[in-house]
This record gives structure tokens, C-alpha cells and sequence, in this order.
């Protein structure tokens, strides 16, 4: 048996009483810190409290008859200790790793544990087949659910607390050929609330943003497709204008934070508490500003405008690809162009790339066409935007090796990139007249406007992520590096 301080007497006693209780002779070896977390890491992690949970499901001994016919098939394991530990565990490692997502998901000869980290899903656990109808139970118990319903798909949430801090899980089952499957989102109320700049929004961005949150009346949207940071960036905008004196009401599908002095409020579409509905009775409610989840059709699209008309900061978000469709989005749902133009004040549009982790960043070589393609793309870019960068005169990109502290991924963490399309004077002229995106187009060239791929090869300039990174969200390829 081995130790850190083997001439400790209390460690002597330990050790020995337990040679004595396992039968075994011992010899005692000095060894240092490290090596014995390393060992113990062996002993407490994931696959190991797993395998020990599974080795005891399949000590137990078998129900009698009676008993099966009495129980529920799921209903026999799922109060078990070992199914709870196992659940247990599948949380606290997505926890510390810092996983946005857990998905659970029965296959063919067994069921399949992925973690979403860094917007990417990456396989973690494989368990036999048979348990995996009392892992979705233990789950749905959790979260408050109806077990025996299995044929329709059901959300609910639970909270945890994990090292002191408290997670709340948003909970999805959904019925696939081969069983249930279960997807967990992990909010983690100290992540969710950070300041704009923090989440990527720099130079003209962040000013536009800033002057329309602060005007009387308006509406701000946020465009993107899902899983593109648009609850983030509204909460950090709620944070900025959380104060005392104004009056802020959230129609949220569903609440992912709670946050202090304003009143937010769940739809519930299965009663016929819908964003429509609700945003006609936040109106009774005196609000200063007002927060809808998401625009999804033409009720309430004429509501939110007209809520911008009548004295109120609008909040919302939009599924466009870019700032710029989102006016013909809202001409789609019959809004007419002039109360576009008289309501909207902003549209930002964002994406969410990976970072290259600090620890192992280093140059990489690129080639001539590369290099040209990128100097392109900066000509287009105002000099005023490229001076809040810093960049320097010689251009360089960057990648990560790979290191113990991003898993060997090169990647940590995530960011933003951002295009905010402002509604000027020369905007609403269009909007009055006949609309054309082509001129539209034109326009927000002429305000000085950083598009989405813009602002990323800034961000790839300063180091901040990479070349790939860009293409894959964006969609806009790149030559070949090297």
C-alpha cells in the first residue's frame, strides 16, 4: 500500500487496519502527491463509479413474481441506488467539464451518453441496453414527469447543487425507434449573465447596441439560427438596463435564468398562453421594457411592433441568417415596411465559433492565397473598426496545439461574432417606398457596417479563434492554409 507520509502513525493505523480487513499483507511505499491523486482520479472517475453501479445492478438478486406482477417493469430498478448513482454521475461529469448539453439516446445494443462542449457533441459513456428505461425514469422523476408516458414527448426541469453552485437542468424526452431519448441543457445561473463585451461585441457593435437599448421606444432584435448565443446576448442586454425605475417584463419559452428585479414570465402554449397572448397582457402591466422569447408569427410580430410604437423597448429574436433579412422576415408576416421602419431600431445578428485555447496557442504558417483572401477582406473593413483591435502590421493567424488543459482539442471556451445593421434615416426613405434588399445591401455598406465574417477574421487576427472556425459558422469557405 502506498502513501504520502508513511511515517505517520495515523496513516500506519489506517493502512493497516485496512491489510487487516481485506486479509492482505502489506508493504508500505512513500510516494508523492501527484502520483496518489493521479491514482485516486482512477478509483472516482466516471467509467469507474459507473462500472461499480452496473456491477451491482447485476448482483441483485431477481424480483419474485408476485413482485413483477405488482411493479411497473421500470419501476423495479428505478428507485435503486445504483441507477440514481449512475444518473448522478452523468451530471457532475458534464458539470465539470462544462457541457452545454447532455444527450442521452438508446441504440441498437445499447445507449449512448454525448456531452455538447464548445457547441460540439463528443461520445463520453456507452451502457448496456437494459438500463436504459430506468436512467430516462430516474430522470423524469427528477424533473417531475409522467413516468408511464412514453409515447409523447414532455420538458420539465430540475435544479441541483454542484460544488456549492446551483444547476438548473432544462429536461426533453422525446420517443425515437428505439425507446426514449432524453436531452438536458445545463444552465449554470453564474455563466449566463455576462457584459456584452465579455461575449464578443467591440467597436461600432457595441455602440449601436448600447445607444438603442437607451432610446425611449424601439424594437432590438437579435437574429440567428438556434444554439447561436441569442438568450445570452438578450440577458446581458436585461443586465445593462436592469435598474431601479423601469418596469422590465420577460415572455421567455422557457425561463433558462432568474434574474433579480424583473418579472419574467413562461408561455405555456399547451393552455393557450402563448407569446401572442402573453405580450397582449404585458401591455395591461405598465412595462417600460418588454422581453419576447421569439418572434414566430404574424400576431405576434404586429403586436411587438406595435408595443415599439407606444412608449416601449422591444426585445426580441428572429431565426434570419443575417441582420439584413430580418426586414424581410417582418414584411413576410405582413407587417408593413412603413411600421418597420417606424418601430425597429437594430438588428444584430451572431454566431458562436470556438476559442483557441491560451495555453497552446501557437503561429501557423499560411499561404500566399490565404494571406491575399484575408487582406481582401480587411480592405472592406473601416480603418476606425480595425484600430479597436490592434492589429499589428504583420498579418498572423493562430492555432492550438492541443494540451492537458483543453483535452488535447485546441479549443476552450466560445465567443462571438457579430453584425449589428443600424435603421438610419436613408433606411426608412427605402422602407417607404418600394423595398429593395439589393439597395438595402448598399446602404448598410455605406453606414460602415462589419459583417459576421468580417468581425471573425478580426477575431482570428487577434488570436482569438481560427480560419476553420469562421468558415464553419458562417458558411463563406477559405483557401486552404497551408
Amino acid at each position: 500500500m502506498a502513501g504520502t507520509d508513511i511515517d505517520s502513525v495515523d496513516v500506519q493505523n489506517a493502512l493497516q487496519f485496512l491489510a487487516e480487513k481485506s486479509q492482505l499483507s502489506i508493504e508500505m511505499i512513500s510516494i508523492s502527491e501527484k502520483d496518489f491523486d493521479s491514482a485516486l482520479a482512477g478509483y472516482t472517475s466516471p467509467a469507474f463509479t459507473i462500472q461499480q453501479a452496473l456491477e451491482t445492478i447485476g448482483e441483485e438478486k431477481e424480483p419474485a413474481e408476485e413482485e413483477k406482477r405488482e411493479k411497473k417493469e421500470d419501476e423495479v430498478t428505478i428507485q435503486e441506488a445504483p441507477v440514481a448513482k449512475i444518473v448522478e454521475v452523468i451530471l457532475r461529469n458534464a458539470i465539470e467539464g462544462a457541457a452545454s448539453d447532455i444527450h442521452i439516446e438508446p441504440l441498437e445494443d445499447n445507449i449512448r451518453v454525448r456531452y455538447r462542449l464548445d457547441g460540439i457533441l463528443h461520445n463520453s459513456l456507452v451502457l448496456p441496453k437494459q438500463i436504459g428505461p430506468a436512467i430516462v425514469s430516474r430522470i423524469k422523476i427528477l424533473s417531475n414527469l409522467k413516468i408511464d408516458e412514453k409515447r409523447k414527448p414532455q420538458d420539465g426541469r430540475f435544479r441541483i447543487t454542484e460544488s456549492k453552485k446551483q444547476i438548473d437542468l432544462r429536461v426533453s424526452t422525446l420517443p425515437v425507434s428505439m425507446g426514449e431519448k432524453v436531452v438536458m441543457r445545463v444552465l449554470d445561473k453564474e455563466k449566463g449573465l455576462l457584459d456584452l463585451d465579455d461575449l464578443g461585441v467591440t467597436g461600432r457593435n457595441y455602440d449601436i447596441i448600447k445607444k438603442c437599448i437607451f432610446e425611449p421606444y424601439g424594437m432590438i432584435l437579435i437574429s440567428g439560427p438556434t444554439g447561436s448565443g441569442k438568450s445570452t446576448t438578450l440577458y446581458s442586454v436585461l443586465k445593462i438596463l436592469n435598474r431601479e425605475g423601469v418596469n422590465i417584463i420577460t415572455l421567455e419559452d422557457p425561463v433558462e435564468y432568474a434574474i433579480e428585479g424583473i418579472n419574467q414570465s413562461q408561455v405555456k402554449p399547451e393552455i393557450g398562453y402563448s407569446f401572442a397572448s402573453g405580450l397582449r397582457s404585458i401591455l395591461r402591466q405598465d412595462p417600460d421594457i418588454i422581453m419576447v422569447g421569439e418572434i414566430r408569427d404574424k400576431e405576434t410580430a404586429e403586436l411587438a411592433v406595435h408595443a415599439a410604437l407606444t412608449g416601449h423597448v422591444v426585445l426580441s429574436t428572429l431565426h434570419t441568417n443575417d441582420s439584413l433579412g430580418a426586414i424581410p422576415r417582418l414584411i413576410d408576416m405582413e407587417v408593413e415596411p412603413f411600421l418597420v421602419a417606424s418601430s425597429l431600431r437594430a438588428v444584430v445578428a451572431q454566431r458562436l465559433v470556438r476559442k483557441i485555447c491560451p495555453e497552446c496557442r501557437e503561429e501557423v504558417k499560411m499561404n500566399d492565397a490565404v494571406k491575399q483572401e484575408i487582406e481582401r477582406v480587411l480592405e472592406q473593413i473601416p480603418e476606425a473598426e480595425k484600430k479597436i483591435h490592434n492589429l499589428g502590421k504583420e498579418i498572423k493567424i493562430y492555432k492550438g496545439k492541443g494540451c492537458a488543459k483543453c483535452a488535447e482539442s485546441g479549443m476552450k471556451g466560445r465567443i462571438g461574432i457579430y453584425e449589428v445593421f443600424y435603421m438610419d434615416e436613408e433606411v426608412n426613405n427605402l422602407l417607404g417606398g418600394k423595398f429593395d434588399e439589393e439597395k438595402l445591401r448598399q446602404i448598410a455598406q455605406k453606414q460602415g457596417m462589419v459583417s459576421m465574417k468580417q468581425d471573425g477574421i478580426l477575431k482570428v487576427l487577434e488570436g482569438i479563434t481560427t480560419l476553420e472556425e469562421v468558415e464553419r459558422v458562417t458558411e463563406e469557405g477559405f483557401l486552404e492554409i497551408e
